[in-house]
């Protein structure tokens, strides 16, 4: 993989939130659920979810600027000079001699842990790791499982509970860095990015749709099928419906969870005439409304 800065389009001291937005908006645009069968979508999103793995983890990305890990995220060999030498204690200047210690392998995994700015963690636990996985917004609403592949190969599932909000962190325990002296594997922490959807928008637990209706339908009332997360239902519209009237679905929102109580979905009317249609319109030209009315009223009174 190239530069990380590179692939994402981003300044190298730009800040957390450009990178996060940076991010989103690539990820939008080659998702493979947006691109089916384009393998070049699939490779650049995965170049993709690994840059944005490497600069949105503080400690992975000051490793990166100092020239500690390469763009994969591996170690960088340290290069020992003249001086680490020449300045040490006589008799380990240039080799091991009659005083030198020996290391063991714990203390070399200590000094390479400090070198690469690992943090340590209380008894060797492993170090959490970042991640971040797009998803689509019915997946975040209804709870869905999602295969996260990492930069090193490695593939996690990710359990997304029912109603995920855009931006929350999962936890999934011990599958981040290694422990050491047989202590716990740390965690990772999976940032979840959840795509637009092209009808529903996401208002806390609830659910917004603007409804397109018939002419017909909203003078006359009807019973019409509308979409949500969940499924179609039915819904009923009342006579002399106008457009902008808001219709709501109890308990269509986002479903019920983790003892929060379901979302409600809000249906706001928008009136289409349709097609031309010459038998309407010589109906309207002779029709004498009983009761003329002026929608502008209010804004030709200036109020």
């Amino acid at each position: 993989m190239e530069d990380p800065y590179k692939t994402l389009g981003v300044a190298r001291d730009a800040s957390q939130d450009d990178i996060r937005r940076a991010y989103r908006n690539l990820a939008k645009r080659h998702h493979p659920d947006l691109n089916p069968g384009n393998a070049k979508a699939e490779e650049r999103f995965k170049e993709l979810s690994a840059a944005n793995a490497l600069l949105s983890d503080p400690v992975k990305r000051g490793q990166f600027d100092r020239g500690e890990i390469d763009a994969a995220g591996q170690p960088r060999a340290p290069r020992p000079s003249y001086r680490d030498y020449a300045e040490g204690e006589p008799g380990r200047r240039y080799g091991p001699g009659p005083h030198s210690a020996a290391w063991s392998a714990d203390d070399l995994r200590d000094m390479f842990g400090a070198m690469f700015g690992q943090k340590s963690r209380p008894g060797g636990r492993g170090a959490d790791e970042h991640y971040a996985l797009t998803t689509g917004f019915l997946d975040a609403v209804n709870g869905a499982t999602r295969r996260l592949t990492l930069p090193d190969g490695r593939t996690l599932d990710v359990k997304i509970p029912p109603g995920t909000a855009d931006g929350q962190t999962l936890r999934l325990r011990g599958q981040g860095g290694k422990g050491s002296h047989g202590a716990p594997d740390g965690d990772a922490l999976i940032d979840i990015h959840v795509l637009p959807h092209r009808f529903f928008k996401r208002d806390g637990r609830d659910i917004r749709l603007e409804l397109p209706v018939t002419l017909p339908e909203a003078v006359l009332g009807a019973s019409i099928e509308v979409p949500t997360p969940g499924g179609p239902v039915r819904m009923r519209i009342p006579p002399h419906s106008d457009s902008g009237t808001e219709l709501r679905l109890r308990g269509r929102g986002v479903p019920a969870h983790g003892g929060q109580a379901a979302g409600d979905l809000f249906a706001t009317l928008r009136v289409v005439v349709g097609a031309p249609d010459a038998a309407l319109e010589g109906f309207l030209r002779a029709w004498k409304p009983e009761h003329p009315a002026n929608p502008r009223h209010a804004m030709e009174a200036g109020s």
